[in-house]
């Protein structure tokens, strides 16, 4: 066995996905690795494979497990909430994602369930290329105190906790109030997030080559009310007015939650530490749009030079990231 560490992420209670992690464990067994899962899928893993050993990985409450830090590759089964949850089972370490797409969409996954085998060989040469994705930095505060702290690679939403009632908010950035209305909710997305809960609401699609933040409104009872597009040194922020007469929940990646009491506010910035993906195939953005919405493109000829030359986003050679920085003006928000 060597001492290499590959995360297996799957969702194992769906039939497909078990299967997948199934030939994965094989295949990184026959290569003399030990794979490693999260100590949720444990049990539904060695049930359906086949006697080996597996590693978990360390987590509140596992002592003895492999540390994140030691994680040189997660492959992850599954859609793009797989994807989320592999995110935050690597967050703090520099392993990136190679995503094998068994949802629907599967925008963030680089290679479909056909290809599995090759991904894992490809993975297992480390023949790959790795791709940083900026992610949000978000804060709750009542007053001075920040009652909360977490992080989006997709969006944080300020949502109504409460089918009948909208809540009312002032939006904000860089420190500066822009407009108060009652909505639904509003949405503060990162590039990669422009094409999951923003795209649904009515915001632009943002390239991820370009660093940035959106603000997308949910059906807002206003008049000035449109999807903004912000620098990426900027700060976003949502406050929930006290004469709001629902309650609102704050919402990261649609994965973890917090209650909002009246008067919060909830601010959004870039966070310092991004999410790697491993790429298999370099192209254009352009292209991944076509192919994961299934556009139509018929009829085009393009120009006389087809080869591309904007669009495609940056590779870099991997850094280990850093914890999120502090956030300067924090104190004055």
């Amino acid at each position: 066995m060597t001492d290499r560490h590959m995360l297996v992420v799957a969702h194992t209670g769906r039939d497909e996905s078990l299967a997948a992690a199934v030939e994965v464990v094989r295949l990184l067994r026959a290569a003399g690795l030990v794979p490693v899962v999260a100590e949720e899928s444990l049990d539904d893993l060695r049930r359906a494979s086949a006697d080996g050993e597996f590693r978990v990985l360390a987590s509140e409450g596992v002592t003895g497990g492999i540390e994140v830090g030691e994680i040189e590759l997660a492959i992850v089964l599954g859609g793009d909430g797989t994807i989320l949850r592999a995110a935050e089972l690597t967050r703090g370490g520099s392993a990136p994602l190679l995503g094998v797409n068994l949802g629907h969409v599967g925008f963030l996954a680089e290679s479909e369930r056909d290809d599995l085998s090759s991904a894992v060989a490809r993975a297992l040469a480390r023949d790959y290329l790795v791709e940083e994705r900026m992610t949000l930095s978000v804060r709750v505060k009542l007053g001075t105190e920040v009652i909360f702290e977490t992080w989006a690679l997709n969006e944080a939403t300020v949502e109504k906790a409460s089918r009948e009632r909208m809540i009312e908010v002032v939006i904000e950035v860089d420190g500066r109030p822009l407009s108060s209305f009652g909505c639904d909710g509003v949405v503060m997305s990162t590039p990669t997030g422009s094409t999951a809960y923003a795209f649904s609401a009515g915001g632009p699609v943002v390239w991820p080559s370009l660093d940035a933040l959106l603000l997308v409104p949910l059906s807002a009872h206003a008049l000035f009310a449109r999807p903004l597009v912000v620098g990426p040194g900027s700060s976003l922020a949502v406050e929930v007015l006290d004469r709001t007469q629902g309650t609102g929940v704050l919402w990261c990646d649609g994965r973890r939650a917090f209650d909002l009491p009246s008067g919060a506010r909830v601010v959004a910035r870039r966070s310092s530490t991004p999410v790697r993906l491993a790429r298999l195939h370099t192209g254009p953005f352009t292209d991944r749009l076509v192919n994961k919405f299934a556009l139509p493109v018929n009829g085009w000829r393009g120009p006389i030079d087809s080869t591309p030359t904007t669009g495609a986003v940056p590779i870099v050679e991997a850094e280990h990231p850093v914890a999120d920085a502090p956030q300067e003006g924090e104190a004055s928000a």
